[in-house]
């Protein structure tokens, strides 16, 4: 084993696996990436519609963060992904989706820590239930522990754009992930005098 083998080993991984029909979700998939790497924290990123294979159980990462957009207040469906084609959405976009690819994990032996995030229009942030809050609930079920509550970012409308301040307010999520998972630094030279 090389030393760059010991320190890729070593390294603190996050796989980051999503599903967007207009585009919204994946820029906030990739601003919690960058979040991540700033952090100090190796990622992985996934667009389950640009996988003819989706990924397999995220064995080897410390951290799975998962993330959709809000449909009926839910994960969508096939038939809301259909929907959403008919609404202009790319029908590329709508084969996989985060419902199905969760559905198919096999339990987790190892309690993996896990983060869900959803996008979702402003106008409904009161309203019940999320494609996060139905993400976490699942993953749950599979034995992954819920490193926070889940996470809502806002679009202006079903086609987007995101709400002003939404990739900055994913990325400072992201790094405070990333950050929970690293541990702690080298104590300063003055830590521990009083």
């Amino acid at each position: 084993m090389s030393d760059d083998d010991v320190v890729t080993a070593n390294r603190t991984r996050a796989l980051v696996v999503y599903e967007s029909m207009f585009g919204n979700t994946m820029l906030v998939a990739a601003a919690v990436a960058r979040g991540l790497a700033r952090s100090g924290v190796d990622q992985d990123v996934i667009d389950l519609a640009e996988t003819t294979d989706p990924p397999s159980p995220p064995a080897g990462y410390d951290l799975l963060v998962v993330g959709a957009p809000t449909h009926a207040f839910s994960l969508s469906r096939t038939s809301s992904r259909r929907q959403a084609v008919e609404q202009g959405a790319p029908a590329d976009r709508a084969a996989h989706g985060l419902r199905e690819w969760l559905a198919s994990l096999p339990r987790s032996g190892t309690q993996q820590s896990a983060a869900t995030f959803d996008t979702r229009v402003a106008t409904m942030r009161h309203l019940p239930g999320s494609a996060a809050v139905k993400a976490a609930r699942l993953l749950r079920r599979h034995g992954h522990h819920l490193q926070e509550r889940p996470r809502s970012f806002y679009v202006s409308g079903t086609e987007g754009p995101l709400v002003d301040g939404e990739l900055a307010r994913a990325e400072d999520w992201g790094a405070s992930l990333g950050s929970r998972l690293l541990p702690p630094g080298p104590a300063s030279p003055s830590a521990g005098r009083g």
